[in-house]
């Protein structure tokens, strides 16, 4: 498995490798999941993201392995990677297929940390490597693995212009 940077604008449906319990044998399972859920009620609105708060998760939990993700304000994009390096988790949920619809997944959100809440108000829910099977068999309470980490957890750097770094830039000229 290739821990890559978190698309959170990435089109509904695009495939990412997701981390589950196996539904019939219950062992940890790594399988390409569609991005984005329909919506809970006919007619609604598909998503991608769900809001923690006011929530609980006790089923169908899954990870997202990330080396970074994106924060937007206004037309600027700015690249968030843990202050150590390491590469994370984001906590989702995930749905199973049926009819034809695709196995999919969201992000649950949260309440950004103080280093991100400068650029955006929410950020998805990031899980410590030291915690991905707390998350999920609910071996802790979700108010300790659903909050923001403390200040100084992430480095923030800004991105080109159409999310392009600058080996990307390099390489185009």
């Amino acid at each position: 498995m290739e821990v890559t940077p978190f698309e959170s604008e990435a089109p509904f449906g695009s495939r990412k490798a997701i981390i589950r319990r196996n539904p019939q044998s219950g062992k940890p399972q790594v399988i390409s999941a569609a991005w984005g859920l329909d919506a809970w009620e006919p007619g609604g609105k598909p998503f991608k993201f769900v809001r923690s708060e006011g929530r609980t998760f006790p089923h169908q939990r899954c990870l997202v392995p990330a080396s970074e993700f994106q924060v937007k304000n206004g037309d600027r994009k700015f690249r968030v990677t843990l202050d150590d390096g390491n590469f994370f988790y984001m906590a989702g949920i995930w749905r199973p297929s049926s009819g034809d619809q695709d196995t999919g997944y969201a992000i649950i959100t949260i309440e950004a940390n103080p280093d991100i809440f400068f650029y955006q108000e929410r950020q998805g829910a990031v899980i410590l490597r030291r915690h991905n099977m707390a998350w999920l068999d609910g071996m802790l309470p979700e108010s300790e693995l659903l909050r923001a980490l403390p200040p100084r957890s992430f480095q923030i750097e800004e991105v080109g212009p159409r999310g392009l770094d600058d080996r990307q830039r390099r390489l185009a000229s």
